[in-house]
């Protein structure tokens, strides 16, 4: 099969030909349909986190796929030839106290498919049944690769009530687009989407946002509070984990109100840990990943539903073996991208 495969421990990956996975007992093997890029995966292409690359080569990465089974393992219940299924791309244990308090996607022993175990940036995949996502119809079948980076959206704006909530999304990255759609199915009452690239400003704004600011102007706060009230935004969801972004969104939250942080940030933060968070009574909550399989329930049926369509975050779509096209849309300096879709 053809597959993409990091070679090297520097940036850049390989189209190579390599050998199709051999499944064990527990796995299922898929033909993979579309895998779409992640921030996981640029890390990985880049070299640039050690959170990220994998520790053997050469390695296939890719952590957002779906596909066709086309094989089951003797202990993978509840599949057959034929099913359609995204990826779960979290391998959790099962038997630690995180997954046995319903918190699988921070289990301890947590690895995750295409940095710990090969992913899908290839022809066929070898996943854990457990991982496996299967799907009723074909409905969603374009949108498929897109469930896992999703799920983590709906997790991050709908861990709590949002009704009639303000909510301010920092960072438009495909997530965050995401963000938007679902605080609008939500009941949000305003959303307000911050990002430094007008095109991904103009993403934000088809996919739900009210208003789109670049968080660079002077006027940025002054703006978020003409649309907020002066007390500031009920809920930040930080997505892009720039230093200047949490600071940006800590100063526009309001006493009392919920900060979401998700982004990973590249660099230390300098916050003031007692002005911005203890005095003003934040509630500052981590998201890492989906809540498996709660999110799954909640994002197949905002998405059957129709009352969020992902689809125009989608921007570009790239054979498998133009992957350095795709990656090369995404580092450069325009950001002139959404989500990008690699089909085999």
């Amino acid at each position: 099969m053809k597959a993409i495969v990091k070679t090297s421990r520097a940036p850049g990956a390989a189209y190579r030909d390599v050998e199709v996975p051999v499944i064990n007992k527990d796995e299922l093997l898929i033909r993979v349909t579309s895998a779409s890029l992640s921030a996981g995966d640029l890390a990985v292409y880049n070299w640039t986190s050690a959170s990220f690359p994998p520790q053997r080569l050469p390695f296939i990465f890719g952590q957002e796929f779906c596909g066709e089974v086309v094989e089951t393992g003797s202990l993978a219940r509840g599949f057959e030839k034929g099913d359609f299924v995204s990826v779960e791309s979290h391998i959790f244990c099962g038997v630690c106290c995180q997954c046995r308090n319903d918190q699988r996607h921070i289990c301890q022993y947590l690895r995750v498919i295409g940095r710990d175990t090969p992913g899908g940036l290839a022809e066929y995949a070898a996943i854990p049944a457990r991982c496996a996502w299967k799907h009723t119809d074909e409905t969603l079948k374009d949108i498929g690769s897109l469930m896992g980076a999703f799920g983590s959206s709906v997790h991050a704006v709908l861990a709590e009530d949002i009704v009639g909530r303000n909510i301010l999304i920092s960072g438009c990255a495909p997530q965050g687009l995401f963000a938007a759609g679902i605080a609008k199915a939500g009941g949000a009452r305003k959303i307000i989407a911050l990002d430094p690239s007008p095109y991904r400003r103009r993403l934000a704004l088809k996919m739900g946002a009210g208003a789109a600011i670049d968080p660079g102007a002077k006027d940025c706060l002054a703006k978020i509070a003409g649309l907020c009230g002066a007390d500031g935004a009920d809920t930040v969801v930080e997505m892009s984990g720039g230093a200047a972004a949490v600071q940006l969104g800590l100063k526009a939250l309001r006493p009392g109100g919920r900060f979401v942080a998700f982004g990973l940030p590249l660099t230390k933060l300098n916050i003031d840990y007692a002005g911005d968070i203890v005095r003003r009574g934040i509630r500052l909550e981590g998201v890492s990943g989906r809540e498996i399989f709660r999110s799954w329930y909640k994002m197949e049926s905002l998405l059957k539903s129709g009352a969020v369509n992902p689809r125009p975050a989608v921007t570009h779509t790239f054979a498998l073996k133009d992957f350095r096209k795709a990656f090369d849309l995404i580092t450069s300096k325009e950001q002139k991208c959404g989500k990008i879709i690699l089909v085999p």
